[in-house]
């Protein structure tokens, strides 16, 4: 099975226009009645990390659901001033206008977002709750804050450092493990830093997965800071308690991949996992 791809211009906010691509099924394939709107996420256009948007998008739409990805304002083909993926609402709300009005067999969306674009995900439902998204499908989730990157380097990487016996050799000899003790002792100072008493991204982020009623999957690499600072924000803070859990929501790990899934197996795994959760939208 193929797939064959068109540009789309999409009519964004404040009258500028953005530059997409829609990837469809071949003529002789059924087209399924769901999207997916892949939102871009970091410093990034639509082809993405390691051609991984467009390898996504193709092997989507050879199985029957059409796929927008697109550029934000500043980036790729799209111009003006480039968009915090905090303000970026209108502009995903504008794409999902476009590939919904252009292809009138699309009735429901579902959002694919890797990093910041997960984060942006999440913030669009809880600003608008856009009853068309059917699904979200989010990997790596952004959630960075000072305290919270200093929890996981705790975890996950300082931890793993006092059981080596390299380390303590290193200690003994006036090696680098003086540097390294210095630096656990800077990141449990800044974990303790207490927050500011307002609604914080992340805070929204959570706002926006309790009030969606649809399916989700959590997609995390197994070698990636960012994932694993999601989930530590997600077991500390009181606005995330359950949320995982929550009955719709599935979690799979695909162990080995890198932050943008760059190598050949790890995009492979990502596409065959949204396929099958794709498919259980419609059960």
């Amino acid at each position: 099975m193929t797939s064959h791809e068109r540009p789309l211009v999409i009519h964004g906010p404040h009258a500028r226009d953005m530059l997409g691509i829609v990837s469809l099924p071949a003529p002789d394939t059924p087209q399924q009645t769901t999207g997916v709107v892949i939102v871009v996420g970091g410093a990034q256009y639509r082809v993405g990390s390691h051609r991984q948007f467009v390898q996504l998008a193709r092997g989507l739409a050879a199985a029957g659901y059409p796929v927008l990805r697109f550029d934000f304002p500043g980036m790729g083909d799209s111009p003006g001033s480039r968009v915090p993926f905090e303000d970026s609402a209108p502009h995903i709300a504008a794409a999902i206008d476009a590939l919904h009005g252009r292809h009138g067999k699309v009735d429901k969306v579902v959002l694919w977002g890797l990093c910041d674009g997960a984060s942006a995900s999440l913030l669009y439902m809880q600003a608008t709750g856009d009853s068309r998204v059917a699904g979200l499908a989010l990997l790596n989730p952004w959630v960075r804050s000072d305290a919270g990157l200093a929890r996981a380097r705790v975890k996950h990487y300082y931890r793993q450092r006092l059981l080596e016996p390299a380390f303590w050799r290193k200690l003994a000899a006036g090696g680098v493990g003086w540097q390294a003790l210095r630096g656990l002792g800077s990141n449990l100072r800044t974990m303790r830093q207490k927050t500011p008493e307002i609604l914080t991204f992340q805070e929204l982020m959570a706002q926006g997965w309790h009030a969606f009623e649809g399916k989700m999957i959590l997609i995390l690499s197994g070698r990636d800071l960012t994932a694993q600072e999601f989930v530590e924000h997600a077991k500390m803070h009181p606005a995330w308690r359950g949320l995982l859990a929550r009955p719709g929501v599935s979690e799979y790990q695909i162990h080995g991949a890198d932050h943008t899934f760059s190598g050949t197996l790890a995009k492979r795994e990502v596409e065959t996992v949204m396929l099958a959760w794709l498919k259980s939208l419609h059960c």
